[in-house]
């Protein structure tokens, strides 16, 4: 009895420090400014606008690459992505069109793919631009072809409650979009001048180091296993995050009503929550020493921007709209998010990684399928996936399965399932993530038997006609659907 309960102890405390990690380390900087630019994008932006380049309507010429270019350029992980995709389909976007939208921004971006070049080869990084871009543009015309009654019907329902309709997108509610996307680039992007210290002082705390020693006990800390840890940094962090929670609900839940004071609260600190978040803060003997990053200015010019453009240019109304927008979001993702990064935590510590190497040591369906299933119950942050693949590579693990979990581990995630699924329902959740999982392990077996030696000519034609059987297949699936599916 007492190594059951043990047992399940370890389970318990495995979720809840991979929890306090997560909201720690990644939420503020990624998840914040994207609650806020997905709000802006349902709000702000005139439903013809996202129309005219990603409707269900558009030319898919255009439509496709504009979406996969649009995900390239945004360094973020698959559940800041997510908002942006909700964003974006609330707003008009085709299934199609915002599905590879989802998948081409967390798989593929430009940071993904240099730092996956660096770390482990160009030519893993290659092949994951490559088949990501077939596959992503796959996926999104796969998806609009089985729903397509849906699409349709989605299609008529896409106003926003409260911004009307007509006209393009004014200069100001254009500026502001692109000022929060310019502090979610400050605040995520790996460059040198933002991610540099360029002063820093001592706040007198003698007991920092004995404080981040508790926490290091309280939250496991393991790199080879993708534990983070909580830094005294972190902890303030959440405690912030709780203080968002409570005011928002008191100051935006009933914002159609007006601004009250905790309104106004609630904007002060996501602001000093942000700007906490981009300091560079650690332990050390003679207290804490706060760091002024690049990462900070950057954060800091962006919100003085943000509030002179909503002080001076914007409407009362275009605010309330946007604060709803951006709150809703919150209430619709944040729960499932942290159900679901808790049940991650619980599950890594049953998986080991050397199980990998046992799994996925050749370029078999069994290792890319192995490959795909562990990226769901690995979850890591976004670029955090490119040196435990490397851990992986070193341990024995087939390179063709390496690329089918770089590939899967942004998408399918488990909190990303939980949220994608509240955002267009189950079926559609069920077949895109095992449309993932397919053409993830079609790509780590296509990439793996290059690898191996295979000549690309015959790779060409092997993956032409998987492609081939699947349009075949897919056309006589699309044929009997014909009705809305729930």
């Amino acid at each position: 009895m007492d190594g059951l309960l043990s047992w399940l102890a370890s389970l318990f405390f495995g979720g809840l420090g991979n929890l306090a990690a997560y909201l720690a380390a990644h939420v503020l900087l990624c998840l914040l400014p994207a609650f806020f630019i997905a709000g802006a994008m349902a709000a702000l932006i005139p439903k013809e606008t996202v129309t005219r380049f990603l409707g269900r309507r558009s030319n898919k010429l255009v439509s496709y690459p504009a979406a996969a270019a649009a995900g390239s350029l945004l360094a973020v992980c698959s559940c800041t992505i997510v908002p942006l995709f909700a964003g974006i389909h609330r707003k008009g976007a085709g299934l199609g069109p915002a599905i590879t939208f989802l998948f081409f921004a967390p798989a593929a971006n430009i940071l993904a793919l240099v730092y996956t070049g660096g770390i482990i080869g160009p030519d893993l990084a290659a092949a994951r631009f490559i088949l990501s871009l077939i596959f992503g543009i796959g996926i999104g015309l796969i998806m609009a072809l089985i729903f397509r009654a849906d699409d349709s019907a989605h299609d008529l329902a896409t106003d926003s409650p409260f911004t009307a309709q007509g006209g393009g997108m004014g200069r100001a509610p254009l500026a502001f979009l692109l000022v929060w996307i310019a502090l979610l680039l400050a605040g995520t992007l790996k460059l040198g001048v933002l991610t540099g210290t360029y002063a820093h002082f001592d706040l007198p705390f003698a007991d920092a180091p004995a404080w981040q020693g508790m926490l290091d006990r309280l939250v496991p800390y393991d790199a080879a296993k993708g534990e983070e840890g909580v830094s005294i940094q972190g902890a303030i962090l959440i405690a912030l995050l709780a203080a968002i929670g409570i005011s928002a609900w008191l100051g935006i839940e009933n914002i159609q009503d007006g601004a009250n004071t905790w309104t106004w609260a609630s904007l002060v600190v996501i602001a000093l929550t942000l700007l906490m978040a981009a300091l560079s803060v650690q332990a050390v003997p003679e207290g804490l020493r706060i760091g002024v990053t690049g990462k900070l200015l950057g954060v800091a010019v962006s919100l003085a921007a943000l509030s002179l453009i909503a002080w001076k240019h914007l409407s009362q109304d275009q605010l309330r709209d946007w604060l709803w927008e951006s709150w809703r979001f919150v209430k619709q993702i944040i729960p499932l998010l942290v159900l679901g990064v808790f049940l991650v935590g619980m599950i890594r510590v049953l998986i080991r990684p050397e199980w990998i190497e046992m799994v996925a040591g050749t370029n078999l369906l069994v290792g890319n399928l192995a490959g795909v299933t562990f990226g769901v119950f690995m979850y890591f942050p976004t670029l955090v996936e490119v040196p435990i693949a490397k851990m992986f590579l070193d341990l024995g693990m087939h390179r063709g399965p390496l690329l089918a979990y770089l590939m899967s581990d942004p998408e399918l995630s488990l909190q990303s399932i939980l949220i994608i699924s509240a955002i267009i329902g189950r079926k559609k959740t069920a077949t895109y993530v095992g449309l993932v999982a397919l053409f993830s392990a079609a790509a780590g077996l296509t990439y793996g038997a290059w690898v191996d030696g295979t000549a690309l000519f015959v790779l060409a034609l092997w993956l032409a006609g998987f492609l081939a059987a699947l349009a075949v297949l897919l056309f006589l699936v699309g044929r009997q659907t014909t009705a809305p599916s729930a």
